[in-house]
């Protein structure tokens, strides 16, 4: 690095129309602290067909800034386009209303300046900052360009409050960022014999919380902001106080507020950007690092990952705890209030979550706190490639909506194998991509050409250029540096690298993105059709059959028991047999390098494919099996059985897990399910009986279809109305309860008997035919004579 280049990760970027042109912001952590970069006087550009230009001069006189300049590029549909230039990007805004009633289209005015910048240039998060004028903090008019490699020691807070029922702040505390500390509502007691690891400052009020705050963060200066559901209620609830108090909340750096924004497609949900702070919640940053749960709590994660949770039992006794410990034990609350932001800490530690939010946003181009964005994402790689071929993007829309075909599933062969191996094409669709040059710019090229040596024939009658094109590229930019990180060990960019390959496809298929076109997608799942239904004739032609397949995976029964080592070699010898072949066939018949790579990824000593309820057709995406490594440890795997899914009660899930690992290891299972049966109507499984299921909708807005959980969550509304407390559930949310006699009963308040029958018919019963039906056995004939005793 120069003596006059600073390297920096973008932390937030901000854009606004100033008088001398529009202003762009970007605060950078450094190695020697935050920065805020400075851009000024830039100016911004949009599109328009040349046959359109007398349109949009004549409206040059009514919005100054604006001006036009000839430009060698092009529509997708050929037509040359001129471009816009403005120093207000706002104008370009007003521009496109004016002439969209006149039906003129102007392309790319959605582009804000702060990330064409970016694009443009090749810049994701890391960067170089080159010259400008420095004034404190601030850098003015500094050159940037992208530094993939940089990364900065980032500074992290954990946020936590704690309220009442009604949402009356009563401690915030912060753990990180150089100090751990709770500001508590209430006098300071004269004598304290407490012994605390971390500094509880007691505050008069309200205010006076908020204010140190504020002098909390203007101190230590952290660049993210992490906790659980941290916008949606700490932030949130924080704001509503400072506006109750008339105390701003001046949490971004340079004591600068939230830059509140609402969710347009989600009622209720909030953004919370503030300058020079990212602020990343737990819970959507576990989800975009494809993390499952049965629950996303604080309390049920903490127990998943770290064997721990927090000290409160239920939302009731949690609240009941909480206003106790307020009013009798502030400390004791402060300790349960810093303990969530611990817990918050650890779980980033142990998942290397916060590593995978700054990896992802090298790697999308995206603001490290911008989960989803998959569009967003594909249009920062592909659009400054696109514009150096001489193409302007298409607008959303430009393409009607319409279905295509998804990723292809084999019809399954239900019923018990012994030796199944599983394998599966390595990043499919990025490598039918990279391999078939599947790409929107080269689609419009292979279209238009004549030669047909010039051209890679795709599925329904599509050509693409073998020369002209974007997306191959990227995608194989991508891999290689995915193969890197791997070699290198770095989990969290190679997840991030592969999630944003694995998108692309769907972001071709998704209507609200510019580059939707079924045409294009279809190229891409057809072929995947195409691999799928020739790699199960290369496997029957070797003698063994293929008994499911999905997407990107076959599950190969290899026709007898094969030891562990047996299994391993066969699947090997596949393997190389049919890379082979495809390698050999795009070679010959096509000039094409192959990027198509099969790989072993299981072997089943003993696999179970259930047929479809109530049928004899087996079902897809559901199967359980016993795996066996190349070590020969065993593992029970389950796939979109009841025992992988939240939705069953854990009395299923145990019993069908009990059932078939006794039937995969070969042990006796009649008694297991007679016994089971008898000890569930005998109540002896009573803590197994819950459901927990999600509310999607308001409470009112089930009228016609009123299933279970609602039923049982207006039970627990009404009760929490008669004990004068808040109704939890009108808003949608998690329930948890039981059938009854008298039908579903929330566990806060249910009054009936158990239903056993219920759960014997409807959550034992069916899974046991499942698998028992091809044993030739069933669950009643097992357990009708215990029945006949209760």
């Amino acid at each position: 690095m120069a003596s006059n280049e600073l390297g920096g990760f973008v932390l937030t970027r901000h854009w606004r129309d100033a008088p001398t042109g529009t202003q762009i912001e970007y605060w950078l952590a450094t190695d020697v602290g935050p920065r805020k970069v400075v851009l000024t006087a830039q100016t911004t550009v949009a599109f328009a067909q040349v046959r359109h230009r007398a349109a949009v001069e004549a409206q040059l006189a009514f919005l100054p800034g604006l001006e036009v300049r000839e430009l060698a590029l092009k529509t997708f549909g050929g037509e040359p386009v001129f471009g816009i230039y403005t120093t207000r990007f706002r104008q370009l805004s007003k521009l496109a209303r004016v002439l969209q009633a006149q039906q003129i289209p102007l392309y790319e005015v959605d582009i804000r300046p702060h990330d064409r910048y970016l694009m443009e240039r090749f810049i994701t998060a890391g960067v170089l900052v080159e010259g400008g004028r420095q004034d404190g903090l601030t850098i003015f008019d500094g050159r940037l360009k992208s530094a993939p490699d940089y990364r900065p020691a980032i500074k992290v807070v954990s946020l936590d409050i704690e309220t009442s029922a009604t949402e009356d702040l009563y401690s915030i505390a912060l753990d990180g960022g150089g100090g751990r500390v709770v500001f508590m509502l209430g006098a300071e007691p004269a004598l304290s014999v407490e012994q605390l690891d971390f500094t509880l400052v007691y505050c008069q009020d309200r205010a006076t919380m908020l204010e140190r705050l504020n002098g909390w963060f203007a101190e230590h200066d952290p660049d993210v902001i992490v906790g659980w559901s941290v916008v949606q209620f700490d932030l949130r609830v924080l704001q509503k106080a400072a506006d109750a108090c008339g105390v701003p909340l001046l949490l971004g750096r340079e004591r600068q507020a939230i830059a509140w924004r609402t969710h347009p497609g989600k009622q209720g949900y909030l953004f919370a950007p503030m300058p020079g702070r990212v602020v990343i919640d737990g819970i959507e940053a576990l989800r975009a690092a494809m993390w499952s749960f049965p629950s996303f709590s604080l309390e049920a994660v903490s127990q998943a990952l770290l064997g721990e949770g927090k000290d409160i039992g239920d939302a009731y006794d949690k609240m009941a705890e909480i206003e106790r410990r307020y009013q009798e034990d502030k400390p004791a609350l402060a300790t349960y209030n810093i303990r969530d932001c611990e817990l918050v800490l650890r779980i980033f530690e142990k998942t290397r979550l916060l590593d995978f939010v700054l990896e992802r946003a090298q790697t999308t181009g995206l603001q490290a706190d911008h989960f989803g964005g998959s569009i967003a994402a594909f249009n920062h790689h592909y659009l400054p490639r696109m514009h150096r071929l001489g193409y302007v993007a298409p607008n959303v829309g430009d393409i009607a909506a319409k279905a295509y075909p998804g990723g292809y599933v084999m019809d399954s062969k239900p019923g018990f194998y012994d030796s199944v191996v599983v394998l599966d094409y390595k990043s499919l669709y990025p490598s039918i991509i990279r391999t078939f040059l599947v790409d929107p710019v080269g689609l419009v090229k292979g279209s238009d050409a004549i030669d047909p040596e010039a051209v890679v024939h795709g599925p329904q009658g599509t050509r693409f250029s073998r020369e002209v094109h974007c997306l191959p590229g990227i995608v194989t930019t991508l891999s290689r540096a995915r193969d890197e990180a791997k070699r290198a060990r770095n989990e969290p960019l190679s997840q991030a690298l592969k999630l944003l390959m694995n998108s692309f496809a769907g972001v071709l298929g998704a209507s609200e993105c510019r580059f939707f076109n079924p045409k294009l997608v279809s190229a891409v799942t057809l072929r995947g059709h195409e691999m799928m239904k020739v790699t199960r004739d290369l496997v029957e032609q070797r003698g063994y059959e293929a008994i499911y397949g999905d997407t990107d995976s076959i599950f190969i029964w290899l026709k007898r028991t094969h030891t562990n080592a047996e299994a391993h070699a066969v699947a090997a010898e596949l393997v190389r047999d049919i890379n082979a072949w495809w390698s050999n066939k795009l070679r010959d018949e096509q000039g094409l390098e192959s990027f198509l790579e099969i790989e072993f990824d299981t072997h089943y000593a003993r696999f179970f494919m259930p047929t479809i309820r109530g049928s004899d057709v087996g079902s897809k995406k559901r199967y359980a099996g016993l795996s066996v490594n190349a070590d020969g440890k065993e593992e029970m795997v389950y796939r979109g059985l009841e025992m992988a899914r939240s939705d069953w009660t854990p009395l299923a899930r145990q019993f069908q897990e009990g059932l078939l690992s006794r039937i995969f290891r070969g042990e006796p299972y009649r008694e297991f399910v007679a016994t089971y049966a008898q000890d569930t109507l005998a109540g002896a499984k009573d803590d197994l009986l819950v459901y927990r299921k999600r509310l999607r909708h308001r409470l009112d807005a089930y009228q016609v279809n009123v299933p279970p959980q609602v039923r049982a969550a207006r039970l627990a509304d009404d009760h929490n109305l008669r004990l004068s407390r808040p109704r939890q559930y009108q808003h949608g949310g998690w329930i948890q309860y039981v059938m009854t006699q008298n039908g579903p009963e929330p566990l806060e308040a249910r009054q009936s008997l158990i239903d056993y029958e219920h759960y014997l018919g409807k959550q034992l019963q069916p899974i046991a035919d499942a698998i028992l039906y091809p044993l030739g056995e069933s669950f009643a004939a097992l357990t009708t004579m215990q029945r006949n005793l209760f």
